[in-house]
């Protein structure tokens, strides 16, 4: 039995390694379980404060914040500064993004 060998393309790879990198970042910020009690929490109330967030899911304070953290890094929650207070709010528009952006790799 003979084994051919392929030959090699001659294409260059033009991935952009960082933007996979960040895409990654993106899709494993919303692949989380507390992250996606938090979302819905958020969604389900309109806008909330960290400590309604920590409260409500009977979270300590810094766990609330790490995660609101990697939600906001990710663009997925929004904030407003109202005085003290910072609210989060779902960012609808760009879960849209990531959803559509799921289906096209999925096919």
């Amino acid at each position: 039995m003979a084994v051919t060998k392929k030959k090699e393309s001659n294409t260059p790879i033009t991935l952009d390694y960082h933007a996979v990198k960040k895409s990654a970042l993106i899709l494993r910020a919303i692949n989380h379980k507390l992250r996606q009690q938090i979302l819905q929490l958020i969604n389900e109330n309109g806008q909330l404060t960290v400590t309604e967030i920590y409260v409500k899911l009977r979270l300590e304070q810094s766990v609330a914040s790490q995660h609101l953290a990697i939600l906001r890094r990710s663009n997925i929650v929004k904030t407003t500064r109202e005085g003290k207070f910072i609210w989060y709010t779902v960012n609808h528009d760009r879960l849209n993004e990531i959803e559509q952006f799921i289906k096209s790799l999925l096919g």
